[in-house]
């Protein structure tokens, strides 16, 4: 069975931002979404890389409760504006507030009532790259340095800290029926359970999704990775994530959530749902190079193949008009790994033709959230014929640069500056019907995704 699949809903928590039309505005007005991080400058001196795109609980209306029996222990993150139940938020870390926060606003924009999300046929695929990192941190202190007995320790160390913690909880929320599950895959997560959750509504193993990923606020999570040497350093806070730029040294660490609501078309519009978009095709693979960092030309070479295999046969014809509008890229102001994709990209779909937009240049990289609150900032694309930009891309190098000189380069030889019509460094308006998606994580595992209007569906292009 094979069924085409709309998104009719949508939701986030985002950095500075009080409203999914306020992200909308901000994305569009090239504004940055970075700023220097309080809690990463009170560790100034241990600290490489002090910007991010954070969000903090009282910026979304949410309080810690700390413990008064344990120290520095998060009991409870309480919503202050009533709108999650508090037995909901007893079992929950801060990324799955986040993640129920945003399912909440997607499935109200669905227009989902309660006999769709408590159906048999609605799932809930949620991930995340990690998290409960407050709560596993401060357990460990009271238990193995401050002699507290396990029984002082709360029971809900577990379902807050667990790998799923994200998906069960919204599970829990909504109440369905259908398949619950969360897929770890890194920087590739959130694009990924997108993904599978749109083969499982193609197949018929469900009607609906809600679907996504999720990155709670944490400075453990920061502090790993500045241990890595991988983030941005020595830029102010807006010019610091610079995909493409010939000056780029680093991602800039970032929080946040997107959630969509995926439906099966005809049942979409059957009941007339608002069609935000149409998922046209899917596909994840891995570069299987053995390399647990580095990002393969090769490896995504095969995933556009992949993907456009897949739209052709999920389409009935031969990829006609196959060329997108837009590619969302995964962006993220690595030396490396821009290059690596930026030449993946022109090698299989040209000079021309379409633009590249990196989202992370306005926000970061949300890490296990960042596919899916990208896919949202496609879809607003999409909708608001509008190329989001690929912010501080100054100068790109009229030189090879160092991954190209190598011998066991597979890819163009062309320097990136010969693109440079296709990255705009602003947003510019376009009549958009088509999107790409990509995102990439550690372990070499890749994922894509295509969407488009659903007039274009209609009318066969």
């Amino acid at each position: 069975m094979d069924r085409k699949v709309a998104v009719v809903g949508m939701g986030g928590v985002f950095p500075t931002c009080a409203t999914t039309e306020d992200f909308a505005e901000k994305i569009f007005t090239n504004a940055s979404l970075i700023r220097d991080w309080p809690e990463a400058l009170h560790y100034e001196k241990q600290l490489r890389s002090k910007v991010s795109g954070y969000i903090e609980p009282e910026e979304i209306g949410v309080k810690i409760k700390y413990s008064e029996i344990l120290e520095h222990y998060p009991e409870i993150y309480i919503d202050t504006l009533n709108r999650i139940p508090y037995e909901n938020l007893l079992t929950a870390d801060l990324g799955s507030v986040f993640a129920m926060l945003a399912t909440q606003e997607a499935a109200k924009q669905a227009q989902w009532q309660e006999k769709d999300t408590q159906s048999e046929k609605t799932g809930v695929i949620i991930g995340s790259g990690s998290g409960g990192y407050s709560v596993i941190r401060s357990m460990c202190e009271n238990f193995f340095y401050l002699g507290k007995k396990s029984r002082q320790l709360t029971s809900h160390n577990v379902d807050r800290t667990m790998v799923y913690r994200d998906a069960a909880n919204v599970s829990c929320l909504l109440k369905n029926k259908g398949i619950v599950e969360g897929l770890g895959s890194a920087c590739a997560c959130g694009l990924g359970n997108i993904g599978y959750a749109y083969r499982l509504v193609k197949h018929g193993y469900l009607d609906r999704c809600i679907a996504g990923g999720t990155e709670g606020t944490s400075i453990e999570t920061f502090v790993k990775f500045d241990a890595m040497q991988v983030l941005s350093r020595n830029f102010a806070p807006g010019e610091s994530s610079r995909p493409f730029d010939k000056n780029r040294n680093g991602f800039v660490c970032s929080f946040g959530c997107g959630i969509v609501a995926l439906e099966e078309l005809e049942s979409a519009k059957s009941r007339g749902a608002c069609i935000l978009a149409v998922i046209d095709g899917y596909f994840n693979n891995s570069d299987g190079s053995g390399n647990m960092f580095a990002t393969s030309f090769e490896g995504q070479t095969k995933l556009l193949e992949g993907l456009y295999q897949d739209y052709a046969k999920s389409n009935s014809q031969s990829a006609k008009n196959t060329t997108p509008d837009v590619i969302k890229v995964h962006g993220t102001s690595t030396p490396v790994g821009d290059i690596v994709e930026l030449m993946s990209v022109v090698n299989h779909f040209g000079p021309k033709g379409y633009h590249i937009s990196a989202p992370k240049s306005q926000f970061g990289h949300m890490l296990g959230a960042a596919g899916a609150v990208e896919f949202i900032v496609a879809i607003l694309m999409l909708r608001q014929k509008k190329v989001a930009p690929c912010m501080n891309s100054f100068e790109l190098s009229c030189e090879l640069e160092e991954v190209q000189k190598v011998d066991t380069w597979k890819g163009p030889k062309i320097p990136p500056n010969e693109f440079r019509n296709l990255i705009p460094i602003k947003t510019i308006e376009k009549d958009i019907t088509s999107v790409v998606c990509l995102n990439y994580g550690f372990g070499g595992t890749n994922a894509a995704i295509r969407i488009s209007t659903f007039d274009s569906v209609k009318n066969g292009e």
